[in-house]
């Protein structure tokens, strides 16, 4: 089994690596740090519990992080997943209730319950990771692989002209952790950043295919000219939900003049974490600017060795039409599962061949 941590800000496509983690037979999700980001933390961790019961997975524990950053106030985006950081779903209230641990610590705990074995994958700002390594510096040196979703080296920016969101939310907290990062005998984390994440775009087409795979009817493709916040009408309830998600996102996208389609930012990180060798990396120093008037929360990838010795494995580049088959035959496969049971629905998943 691949041990597993993960740390999100949920959030639409938070909730597509989730269900995407879930489906994954060969994965024990052993804890789930809900941080603040794309909506308050409690909206966080709401959405985190409400994904697990609807998939019937109540055993995974939720831990509650920080509702702020290290050090700046909390910003938050609704207008791209929602008030309620789900788009248009309306997912049902969970009945169980978060870990009495804290995300911090519950970092601590798997880390060293798994020394060696834990892969840690970051979805969202760096607070919860940052406020662990604080508590025990030792932290990275025990995880087997660390990928964060996070940065903008050769490309603009999704929140200022210069920083990506999970960045600009805690550039502190993000700075520390590639600090601590680049201690003696720490492996260096895999970046996922907007440079490559934002070539991985689900569309309709994609959506019709992950329906039929899990068997649900009606099988429907959202168009842009669809009436805004139309209500999907599919049996398969976690398709149902998903689809309500994902059109909020192809929406803001579509209005942004970036078509209409869906980033998957957070699913391919989730993916790298769990195989690597799906993307081509570049070795780099990675530092957060803290200071600029115009550029607070700019990655800065040193690629020469200028600042010192790399700390960071920057992904380049992935076959995208590979990572969206396995995208929707494993989630597909895992929706109709929980359909058909009403368990947990968990189905192999088939992988990616690696990137030569």
């Amino acid at each position: 089994m691949i041990r597993m941590f993960l740390d999100c800000d949920t959030g639409i496509d938070d909730s597509v690596a989730l269900l995407y983690l879930l489906a994954r037979r060969d994965v024990d999700v052993v804890g789930i740090a809900s941080t603040a980001g794309n909506v308050p933390v409690d909206v966080v961790t709401a959405n985190n519990l409400a994904w697990l019961e609807l998939c019937g997975r109540t055993d995974v524990p939720v831990h509650v992080g920080s509702p702020v950053p290290l050090v700046a106030e909390l910003m938050t985006t609704e207008d791209t997943h929602g008030p309620l950081g789900v788009g248009y779903a309306e997912l049902p209230v969970a009945t169980a209730g978060p870990s009495t641990t804290d995300a911090a610590d519950a970092w601590i705990e798997a880390a060293a319950t798994h020394p060696g074995e834990l892969i840690g994958v970051v979805t969202g700002p760096l607070t919860s990771l940052a406020t662990a390594i604080r508590r025990d510096p030792a932290l990275p040196g025990r995880l087997a692989r660390l990928v964060i979703m996070g940065g903008a080296f050769h490309v603009h920016g999704n929140t200022t002209p210069t920083s990506e969101w999970n960045i600009a939310v805690d550039p502190e907290a993000a700075a520390e952790v590639f600090a601590a990062c680049g201690s003696e005998g720490v492996g260096a984390p895999i970046v996922c950043p907007l440079d490559l994440t934002e070539s991985v775009a689900l569309t309709p087409d994609h959506l019709v295919r992950l329906a039929a795979a899990a068997g649900s009817e009606p099988v429907e493709c959202p168009d842009p000219t669809d009436e805004p916040g139309l209500r999907s009408v599919a049996d398969n309830e976690v398709i149902r939900h998903l689809i309500d998600a994902l059109r909020f996102y192809l929406e803001f996208h579509h209005a942004h003049d970036e078509g209409y389609l869906a980033h998957l930012h957070d699913p391919f990180a989730v993916m790298v974490a769990l195989a690597p060798d799906i993307v081509e990396t570049v070795p780099a120093r990675v530092d957060v600017e803290l200071v600029g008037r115009l550029t607070r929360g700019m990655t800065v990838a040193d690629e020469r060795s200028m600042t010192g010795e790399p700390n960071a494995r920057i992904a380049t580049s992935t076959d995208v039409e590979a990572v969206l088959d396995d995208l929707i035959e494993t989630i597909g496969g895992f929706a109709k599962s929980v359909a058909q049971s009403g368990n947990p629905g968990i189905v192999t998943g088939g992988g990616i061949d690696p990137v030569h």
